[in-house]
This record gives structure tokens, C-alpha cells and sequence, in this order.
């Protein structure tokens, strides 16, 4: 039988062993007098000045769409709840094949406003599809009066002017475009394509 003075002792090493982990677990920081560390502040989101001037000079494709779908999302939105959702019903009327339903929608859009350029971009889609290139083409000019950057709208004027055969405005406009997004896809081609047929063959 175990002598009485060995047992106590073995039930204070114990007491003292269960005790360690929690005095040793005490965060630093819990000390009186001790300032906990400050959180850092969360990075600022680019401005769309700095998503454009990075669009125009990166050479990597995958980059340029990366950059380019930001500044889509951030002109997408007008500001104003009651027009971006008169916007997304004209883009479900577009989906149903109802251009005219879509373009009466965009209408109220610009109306309420006048100084989305995204706006006057959407509204001339769907005059494109309703077969409307004068307004379609005017609707352009006016998104460009008011976001001169909007590459989109320069891509979408090129084959405009494409279609109607004046190929001397529609090869300024895919310059403009690819100027603003060098990498956008299928630009390059136009350009090459009515390069020859305005600016002559080399000889």
C-alpha cells in the first residue's frame, strides 16, 4: 500500500502539471498596459482612371479581359436603382427578342439619365437590333461625348460603319477602340482587314 505522504505529493505534481498549459496559453496581449495590434486598413479598389491607363498598356491577354470586365462592372451601374433595374428588364426584354419592348425601356432610361453614357451604349444595341443604324450610331456618339474611353462603344460604331460600307469611319473607330484596349479580341482583325482598302497597299 502506497504511504500517505507519496500519494499527497503525486496529487500536487499533478495539480501543477494541469495548471501550466493554461497559465503558459495567456496571449501576450492580455497583459495590463499592453495596446492590442491595430488591424490593417483594407486596400483601396483601383479607380477607373487607373483601370484604364492599366488596359492600355498590358500586353497580356488574359490580363487586358480581367481589366477590361472591371470597368465594365463599374460603368454597368447608373447610380439609380429605379434606372438600373428599367435596364435590366430592357436586357430580359432583349433575351425574349423583344427589341421593342426593350427600346421603349431604354428610353425612360436615358430620360431619367441623361448622363449615363452606359445608358445611351445599351440603348444603341438595341437599335441595332431593331435595324436602326442612324440612331444606333447616334446613341454611340452621345456615350462618347460623355466616356470618350468607353471602348466598347468605339467597337460597336466600327462595325456600324462596317455594314453601312464606309469603311474610312469604321477603321477610325476600331483604331480608337484598340487604342483604349489594344488586346480586344477580333480588333486587330478589322483593323488589318480595311487597313488595305483605305490606307492602300504596300508596294
Amino acid at each position: 500500500m502506497m504511504p500517505t505522504r507519496l500519494i499527497a505529493a503525486l496529487v500536487c505534481l499533478s495539480a501543477l502539471a494541469v495548471g501550466m498549459p493554461a497559465a503558459q496559453a495567456a496571449p501576450e496581449t492580455a497583459r495590463p498596459g499592453r495596446a492590442a495590434p491595430e488591424a490593417k486598413p483594407a486596400p483601396k479598389p483601383p479607380s477607373l482612371d487607373e483601370l484604364f491607363a492599366r488596359l492600355r498598356v498590358s500586353e497580356d491577354p488574359a490580363e487586358s479581359k480581367g481589366i477590361a470586365r472591371l470597368i465594365e462592372r463599374r460603368m454597368a451601374g447608373s447610380g439609380s436603382p429605379t434606372v438600373d433595374l428599367l435596364t435590366d428588364r430592357a436586357r430580359q426584354a432583349v433575351t425574349a427578342h423583344d427589341f421593342p419592348l426593350a427600346a421603349e425601356l431604354m428610353d425612360r432610361v436615358t430620360a431619367l439619365e441623361p448622363n449615363w453614357s452606359e445608358g445611351w451604349n445599351r440603348r444603341a444595341t438595341v437599335f441595332w437590333l431593331l435595324s436602326d443604324k442612324d440612331d444606333a450610331l447616334a446613341d454611340l456618339q452621345r456615350a462618347l461625348v460623355l466616356e470618350p474611353r468607353h471602348f466598347e462603344a468605339w467597337a460597336a460604331m466600327g462595325r456600324i460603319y462596317e455594314s453601312l460600307d464606309d469603311k474610312a469611319r469604321a477603321l477610325a473607330a476600331f483604331r480608337r477602340a484598340r487604342t483604349l484596349y489594344p488586346q480586344m479580341e477580333k480588333i486587330g482583325e478589322a483593323i488589318n482587314r480595311l487597313t488595305p482598302e483605305v490606307d492602300g497597299r504596300d508596294l
